[in-house]
């Protein structure tokens, strides 16, 4: 979509319902486009970089509602876990709900917006149930056997429904896999004796998205990297596409967290999505050091903050800005994938594939001592004659070539 397009929806000729389909048809298939991963619920700012700026306007002025509060109604929320109101009058089946929000919170590492999401969308199922059913008992029959065949009835007739108030296929897969990861959560603890859900996708002509997980070429790098205009440009555009990292760690990279000392450089991160980590400075350690000598020498109050920001709280910038600067970035350069500015994920998922043929171009080197050993399996040479630290430095040193190639100006 393009913004001449964006310009012409007519906001404010628009119902309620209509903004609801509108939202679904439109505007989450443009910003999963533009990098916005949809288990979080959106920002202005990500409207507003999509071209959809107008809907808070016409949310206030025509509807008297809050962009949080219409978020709500699409399946969006950003209420807490312990204070949630379920509305649907079945205690057994709000005390399984919250036990269920209660462990994904616990052991699942998911972001808070994401939680809350799977929150609503339970929540809007077991309304449903109790609207269709006459009370939402979605625990009540799930622990006897002979039940099976009835509660499946059951529960395909609330996806009737949500089969019809739902527009994309992508929102209706994305319901059911909430309430069937539910249902296998109570069969876990024993609570129930099967899943109602499991099957209800083949009553279904839903069809999944194609995966979107294109990365950027070396070439393409290469110009993106090519067009940066200052050192912070440079230092964001390495960060992503050199060093793997998510938008919102380079966004709070802080000096604190470099090792550039001896001969294993790398960044160490306290919490990061699978828990503490580093992430190795296989290229680029140079870039760092002018980047903290230069914020050094010009401000004696610099905050330690590699990309700092005095107009947020947090002392840094955000990672919607993150995106914003790589995509401005990008538009310089010229680069399109598919026929759309790339996302800065798509420099992370470089940074994989890179990864993932620097191992490929080691197996292909170890096939001939394998050979002399007799052995037709590369990878019993790879874990029974390297060590854990050889087969590293074989690793980086491949992929330290590639990123050089890439990065090379």
């Amino acid at each position: 979509m393009t913004d001449a397009d964006t310009d012409t929806i007519r906001w404010s000729h628009k119902s309620l319902e209509e903004l609801r389909t509108f939202w679904t048809a439109r505007i989450e298939p443009e910003l999963r486009r533009h990098g916005h991963d949809l288990d979080d619920r959106p920002t202005y700012r990500d409207l507003l970089d999509a071209g959809f700026g107008g809907l808070q306007d016409a949310l206030r002025e025509q509807h008297d509602l809050t962009l949080a509060e219409f978020l709500r109604s699409v399946g969006f929320v950003d209420e807490s876990a312990d204070g949630y109101r379920w509305h649907i009058g079945d205690e057994s089946t709000v005390d399984e709900l919250r036990s269920y929000i209660r462990t994904l919170d616990r052991r699942r590492d998911l972001a808070e917006n994401t939680i809350a999401t799977k929150q609503s969308r339970l929540a809007t199922y077991a309304r449903l149930y109790r609207d269709v059913h006459g009370r939402a008992d979605l625990t009540g029959r799930i622990d006897d056997i002979e039940e099976k065949a009835h509660e499946i009835e059951r529960v395909l007739a609330v996806f009737d429904e949500l089969d019809r108030n739902l527009d994309s296929d992508e929102s209706k897969l994305r319901y059911l896999g909430d309430v069937s990861q539910f249902y296998e959560h109570l069969v876990r603890r024993g609570k129930a004796a099967y899943n109602p859900a499991e099957t209800i996708d083949m009553e279904y002509g839903w069809k999944r998205p194609e995966p979107d997980n294109v990365a950027l070429s070396d070439e393409q790098v290469n110009r993106i990297y090519d067009a940066v205009e200052s050192p912070s440009e440079k230092l964001l555009v390495l960060a992503l596409c050199g060093w793997g990292l998510r938008r919102s760690e380079v966004a709070s990279l802080h000096v604190s967290q470099f090792v550039l000392d001896g001969s294993d450089p790398h960044i160490y991160f306290e919490e990061r999505k699978n828990g503490p980590g580093t992430v190795a400075l296989i290229y680029g350690r140079q870039t760092v050091v002018d980047r903290i000598d230069a914020l050094s020498a010009r401000d004696g109050d610099w905050n330690g903050y590699l990309f700092p920001s005095d107009q947020s709280t947090s002392g840094h910038i955000i990672g919607d800005t993150v995106q914003a600067r790589f995509q401005r970035i990008a538009d310089r350069a010229s680069v399109q994938v598919r026929g759309e500015t790339p996302t800065s994920k798509m420099g992370r998922r470089f940074w994989y594939t890179t990864y993932l043929d620097s191992q490929n171009a080691l197996l292909d080197n170890l096939e001939a001592i394998a050979a002399d050993q007799g052995s037709s399996d590369v990878s019993v040479v790879l874990k029974n004659y390297l060590s854990e630290q050889q087969r590293r430095q074989h690793r980086r040193e491949y992929m330290r070539k590639r990123l050089t190639k890439a990065f090379a100006q």
